[in-house]
């Protein structure tokens, strides 16, 4: 992955419906030549999706927790059991005092409630410690980097 294709990864994550371009333009390329070039990304799994960010209020999930998840066997061959509870978003086998970290989205801490029930019926686990977001400053996605001329330049 080059300099040209970092910038193609920044300007898609502040907007990926851009056409190709205005893409090109962006980074000096043909418009052809920066659908090529998104097209391998996709090939390589660099980009692994493309998708809407939605604000989770509007969908009803205004409640956002982390837990952390206690166990008593080794959790990394339970993923399909975290992943079986739509309310989880993102589930982390970690290093530390507990195995499993989940982030989970529910309308109210009630509904919370039920998810850490269902989390204890997974095999092996023997705790939760959830902590609840009051509010968040910001969520961002993985910086692409910057590259030998600089940052892609961001609306102002």
């Amino acid at each position: 992955m080059d300099n040209i294709d970092r910038r193609l990864i920044a300007l898609l994550q502040r907007d990926a419906t851009q056409p190709y371009a205005a893409l090109g333009a962006a980074v000096g390329l043909s418009a052809g030549a920066a659908h090529e070039r998104v097209r391998k990304l996709r090939e390589q799994g660099v980009i692994r999706a493309t998708t809407v960010d939605v604000d989770p209020a509007a969908l009803d999930r205004g409640v956002l927790a982390f837990v952390l998840v206690d166990s008593t066997a080794w959790m990394g061959d339970r993923s399909e059991d975290f992943a079986a509870v739509p309310e989880i978003q993102e589930a982390h086998v970690i290093a530390g005092s507990a195995s499993v970290l989940v982030k989970v989205r529910t309308a109210t801490t009630e509904h919370l409630q039920d998810v850490l029930r269902r989390l204890y019926a997974i095999d092996g686990v023997s705790g939760t410690q959830a902590t609840v977001v009051l509010e968040t400053f910001f969520e961002r996605p993985p910086d692409a980097g910057e590259d030998r001329d600089g940052p892609v330049s961001r609306p102002s």
